[in-house]
């Protein structure tokens, strides 16, 4: 048996629990979220990161043993995964190794998955870093279906769509690519009978260059969203732009998302925390802060990327990482309250790091307040260069209302 805190093998809890898994054969680090009501399935986050430094088909082999490892104690199975994202410190060179392993191959013909490549660089040593989510149901096995590197998820009355990798290399211009990567989602969204201003949850969108490609995306959605009626009267869609890259390199632009066929308009709830940070679209961005779905027994509260700014969308603390991290989390905090819950609730935080020597600071002061908490640093320069961390990321919390679809 594994050095598991008793704690996880105890019966179900309505609060998030994280934990560590320790075991001395282990060449990775796992770090272990899991939440699950008595009575409803259960949600588990794993962020595995290789211990040492290594070739990338060695740290692969660490991450996929530990993986492995972590669902036996844990009770998995492979079919109660749904999404995986590797984070890559060279994903062109990468991806041919990643598309045979079947951990992290995409476009899988079994144990259907949606996997995710993001060129971010998990700090100080890997090359490759693994954050894995799984759904634990006692009623049955999960109804899958992949479709190219996209899985339909289907969940009584709900299915829930994760799509990844979406691209569109016919320009060389971020605002273009933009535009067509929204309009081709638009379309296969249409083809579910979805749209994105009433199904889509979460999106990321991934730039090779942010400090020359982010203007562009940035114009172009919110161009498009106004088209579809995505106002800063209606609503935006959660989301981070960061800087990240693609195994094509032609790519400037790249994107996942999450939507929901069958959602009602009354499990979807919009987070704000004017008193300390203000409404995105007051400095000409489209997106939420954080959005908020509500079940039967739990609320999934997702937080947008979140950086050190104020309520007139001024950075604070420029040039100390240190204070812009605390600000960051203040924020973080405020959104969750608004939506029920508190930064204990997280299921997992990505952190995001413009400058790969402040690993070392920031891991400190996050484990400090989040000892055991699923957590990756990796390098992604935010959208404004004075900005030098951001950080997002998933909560769940209790909720109880009889009327609504269970999760």
């Amino acid at each position: 048996m594994h050095d598991i805190p008793s704690r996880a093998l105890t019966a179900r809890s309505v609060k998030t629990e994280w934990f560590t898994l320790t075991e001395p054969s282990l060449r990775a680090d796992v770090h272990v979220s899991r939440f699950g009501p008595p009575g409803g399935a259960e949600e588990i986050h794993l962020q595995i990161t290789p211990r040492a430094y290594g070739a990338a088909e060695d740290q692969l082999r660490a991450i996929s043993q530990a993986y492995e490892i972590a669902k036996a104690e844990l009770g998995l199975d492979s079919g109660s995964a749904v999404f995986r994202r590797i984070y890559c410190s060279d994903v062109v060179n990468q991806a041919e190794a990643l598309d045979c392993h079947p951990l992290t191959a995409r476009h899988r013909k079994a144990d259907p998955c949606a996997v995710s490549w993001v060129g971010q660089a998990a700090v100080p040593d890997s090359k490759l870093a693994l954050w894995a989510y799984h759904l634990g149901d006692d009623t049955g096995g999960l109804v899958k279906e992949q479709d190219g590197t996209s899985l339909r998820l289907q969940r009584g009355s709900l299915t829930h769509h994760w799509s990844t990798g979406m691209t569109d290399t016919g320009s060389t211009d971020s605002f273009d690519q933009t535009e067509e990567i929204f309009a081709d989602y638009t379309e296969r969204l249409a083809k579910e009978g979805m749209t994105l201003a009433e199904n889509v949850i979460r999106t990321w969108l991934f730039v090779k260059n942010i400090d020359a490609d982010y203007r562009g995306l940035v114009v172009a959605r919110r161009e498009l969203f106004a088209k579809q009626g995505l106002t800063s009267e209606t609503h935006y869609i959660a989301s981070s732009g960061i800087e990240g890259g693609n195994e094509d390199v032609r790519a400037l632009v790249s994107m996942d998302a999450y939507a929901i066929d069958g959602i009602r308009p009354e499990q979807i709830e919009f987070l704000n925390a004017l008193d300390y940070l203000g409404p995105t679209h007051a400095y000409g961005v489209t997106f939420e802060r954080g959005t908020s779905v509500a079940y039967r027994d739990r609320k999934h509260l997702f937080l947008s990327g979140t950086a050190s700014i104020d309520p007139e969308g001024v950075v604070l603390h420029p040039g100390d990482v240190g204070k812009q991290l605390e600000r960051t989390l203040e924020n973080m905090n405020a959104l969750l309250v608004d939506g029920g819950g508190s930064l204990e609730d997280m299921c997992h935080f990505t952190v995001y790091l413009r400058d790969p020597s402040d690993e070392g600071l920031i891991r400190s002061m996050m484990r400090q307040r989040f000892p055991e908490a699923p957590m990756i640093l990796v390098v992604g320069p935010v959208c404004r260069p004075g900005w030098l961390i951001e950080l997002e990321g998933v909560a769940c919390v209790a909720n109880e209302q009889a009327g609504l679809p269970a999760y």
